[in-house]
């Protein structure tokens, strides 16, 4: 099968990933990379064609792809993407793999997609580089707007190979958080060159002289007929620490392009308090100044800073440059308007609970298998509420999150605290590790509207992470109302006032 057999008769292919490359990245706002498909393509075009950094997220970006094929592609924006992706023979395959014309049937579930490991089979890695090309190829259609893409580095085993892909659309920046990003301004500069690469991989038990824990990437195993040279995005390392900032900035092979400086109040995963591990009284961790950064020094190290958590309105945009900072970076704001990729309904039941003041996001230590606290919007018939999480039966088929151990064997395995307890337990993991922990994967899957349908057709469960500043919400949905608005709206919004 060709990649343009399936392809519906109106949709033309342009044949190159190329596009126009703007200047330096010097926004005023980045927005944030939220979720899993959450911040996709399209919220990510619209605030690049609004003149600002549009983002896209890398995580789980090969189910992302495979689920919305299987689910009949309507528009056929992700065939109309595969089409243009380097090599045919691939898109050719992903298609026949996971494309149903029309959807599937109610009630079907979803092919599964293999999970990686540190040799992950070839097919996973091509489905994933095509992947995490098809939603920057689409973000930056059409515009010459910058388009950038969001990792984490707890993600590990395909971080590679999705960042790879982006850079073969023409990804402008390369955003990472959750963990020190060291590795990766050197690992952006081979791939560039089509040259091979590695990561180190963190393995439980091993020691680093073990050598576990180095995965390779190699670009010419996925496309043998690249030459030349990518463009290099621009690195920015996402931080929650003024030491970990200079250490990057100091060793010419870690520097990255510019800062994200994130605090605790920000969506998603946080960096844990730097403190002895306390609680309030709702169980949420508590932060003090030993986890606030020193700004002027971060500033001083001679590279753009942008600041993240709580600066989500104009006012922000305003007191980040009044200190010295480039610009912002913003989710909540973004992740509640029309583009973004949460599901219509809890996207309405978001606008109208912070609109009332009623919408409760609390930071949860256990929620995260990773360890990382986790802030979660408290949402009725979601698996925030206790009802829905307690009769939820424990699954782990996707294994983001897993991760790597050294096994009694001395052979590298997986395991994750919030699969089923008698899989973990085997592998080694504790108990008291296990309590309270979700299945992000499946729920964050959910959340876009890609939630795995289990045995009676009931659907995975979603799971709602926000920030706490809900102000520009708010402001753009007014107050007790339900009304929507774009991303252009919350651009537009957020330099009120700004030069």
């Amino acid at each position: 099968m060709s990649a343009r057999s399936v392809l519906p008769a109106d949709v033309s292919i342009p044949r190159t990933a190329a596009h126009p490359r703007p200047a330096p990245l010097r926004p005023r706002i980045i927005q944030g990379g939220m979720g899993v498909g959450v911040s996709g393509w399209r919220l990510a075009r619209a605030v690049s064609r609004a003149g600002q950094l549009g983002v896209v997220s890398g995580t789980a970006i090969d189910v992302v792809l495979a689920r919305r094929l299987q689910d009949g592609d309507p528009g056929g924006d992700m065939r109309r993407a595969l089409a243009a992706f380097p090599d045919p023979r691939i898109a050719a395959w992903i298609l026949e793999a996971y494309f149903i014309a029309g959807g599937r049937a109610a009630g079907q579930k979803y092919r599964p997609v293999p999970r990686h490991t540190l040799a992950s089979a070839t097919r996973l890695v091509e489905l994933t580089v095509a992947a995490a090309f098809c939603e920057v190829w689409l973000a930056k259609e059409g515009h010459s707007g910058a388009i950038g893409l969001n990792v984490l580095r707890k993600i590990e085993l395909p971080l590679p190979a999705t960042v790879y892909g982006a850079m073969l659309a023409g990804v402008e920046a390369v955003l990472v958080g959750a963990g020190n990003p060291g590795e990766i301004p050197a690992l952006v500069t081979g791939l560039a060159r089509h040259e091979d690469v590695t990561l180190d991989v963190r393995v439980m038990g091993a020691r680093s002289s073990d050598g576990f824990g180095r995965m390779p990437f190699s670009p010419k195993a996925v496309l043998p007929q690249m030459t030349g040279q990518c463009a290099r995005p621009q690195v920015l390392a996402v931080v929650a620490s003024t030491d970990l900032a200079r250490g990057l900035a100091q060793d010419p092979a870690t520097r990255p392009d510019g800062f994200v400086v994130e605090g605790e109040v920000a969506g998603g995963h946080n960096a844990p308090p730097r403190g002895p591990h306390r609680e309030d009284e709702h169980g949420q961790p508590i932060y003090d100044e030993r986890d606030e950064v020193d700004l002027p020094e971060i500033l001083a190290l001679g590279l753009p800073v942008w600041l993240a958590g709580g600066y989500g309105t104009h006012e922000g945009l305003r007191a980040a440059m009044a200190m010295g900072a480039t610009g912002v970076q913003v989710g909540t704001i973004f992740a509640f308007c029309e583009e973004s990729g949460f599901t219509p309904d809890l996207k309405a039941q978001v606008r109208a609970l912070a609109g009332t003041g009623d919408l409760v996001v609390r930071s949860d230590w256990r929620a995260s298998p990773t360890g990382f606290p986790f802030r979660v919007a408290q949402i009725p018939g979601t698996l925030s509420d206790p009802s829905v999480s307690s009769a939820r039966t424990s699954v782990c088929d996707l294994g983001v999150l897993r991760t790597a151990y050294l096994s009694p064997k001395g052979e590298v395995d997986f395991r994750c605290p919030a699969e089923p307890a008698a899989a973990y337990l085997r592998k080694g993991g504790r108990e008291i590790n296990r309590g309270g922990r979700a299945c992000l994967c499946n729920a964050l899957l959910a959340s876009a509207g890609l939630g795995q349908v289990r045995s009676g057709g009931v659907v995975e469960p979603a799971l709602v992470t926000s920030g706490t500043d809900l102000r520009g919400v708010v402001a753009l949905t007014e107050s007790g109302t339900d009304r929507t608005y774009t991303a252009t709206d919350a651009v537009r919004y957020l330099l009120t006032g700004v030069a």
